[in-house]
């Protein structure tokens, strides 16, 4: 989750350069050229074992196009060297909005969750309750709830975790490791992480609970879109006709992966999504 993150949190704002190539997707075209992160699930891996990847192989077999990958870690240059470059045409998961990128219209809606045992009995639902003050909180640094725990004066008690994390260590389902192990006493994770690793590890016992709060300063949801190279609108539209005619496949994908799903916000969506329990909706704008 570390690189992913780092998208979330606008990171990736720095200067691209102009455009090195035209559009590869033509009308004739029948290989879809999808931007992939070699090692990071639950989102992707080269041995095609995250949602992503399974959600790219629903897309190109809507288009009828054979689905490829150029394998590049989705950190700082990866625009650059991805679509800029010509190397690939698709980013399956982007943050709706975000400019280095053309998107679609968003098909699915997330965000950050707090995680801690049944057994305790806590009831927290946000980062004002004062109980965290009493806990031990695992956090990803310079994440958007890390900086609303740091504006609650919540400092000295919060265990951070690296956003960017080396190949063979610290990898993304460390925070819900500790978790288990009762290093930290709840942990504020990105929703996808969260679900993913406490099915991986068979954490029943831990409680997901989607975070409270935010705004527009300090977003705690966001909605994501297919992303590709700006000027590219048709393959651009073919994508979005592609997600609206599978919605409800993509949408079981990303359940089956326990990614905690919200109402979309946007206009313009592509059908109504059923309310989940527990969900809360959030406004990001």
């Amino acid at each position: 989750m570390g690189r992913r993150l780092v998208i979330l949190l606008g990171l990736f704002s720095m200067t691209i350069s102009p455009s090195l190539v035209g559009s590869a997707w033509g009308a004739e075209t029948k290989e879809l050229r999808v931007c992939g992160d070699p090692d990071n699930l639950p989102f992707s891996n080269k041995k095609r074992e995250g949602f992503e990847n399974k959600i790219a192989e629903v897309i190109a077999k809507e288009l009828g196009a054979e689905l490829t990958y150029y394998w590049w870690p989705h950190q700082r240059g990866m625009v650059r060297r991805t679509l800029k470059a010509g190397q690939c045409d698709v980013l399956i998961s982007v943050p709706h909005g975000w400019e280095p990128v053309l998107w679609t219209r968003p098909y699915y809606r997330s965000g950050y969750v707090i995680v801690y045992s049944k057994e305790r009995g806590l009831k927290i639902t946000s980062l004002d309750d004062p109980i965290l003050k009493q806990l031990k909180i695992g956090v990803y640094i310079n994440s958007p709830p890390a900086e609303a725990l740091a504006e609650n004066g919540i400092v000295k008690n919060v265990v951070g975790y690296n956003l960017l994390y080396d190949y063979q260590q610290d990898r993304p389902g460390k925070i819900i490791e500790d978790l288990i192990a009762g290093d930290i006493g709840v942990a504020v994770v990105w929703g996808p992480v969260a679900g993913y690793y406490t099915r991986k590890l068979n954490a029943s016992h831990l409680d997901i609970v989607p975070l409270q709060g935010g705004g527009p300063s300090i977003p705690f949801t966001f909605e994501f879109s297919m992303g590709v190279r700006e000027g590219n609108k048709a393959l651009k539209a073919q994508l979005e006709g592609a997600l609206s005619k599978r919605q409800t496949e993509i949408q079981k994908i990303l359940e089956d992966y326990g990614v905690p799903l919200l109402p979309l916000l946007a206009k313009g969506q592509f059908g109504p999504v059923k309310d989940q329990p527990g969900q809360i909706i959030y406004h990001r704008d």
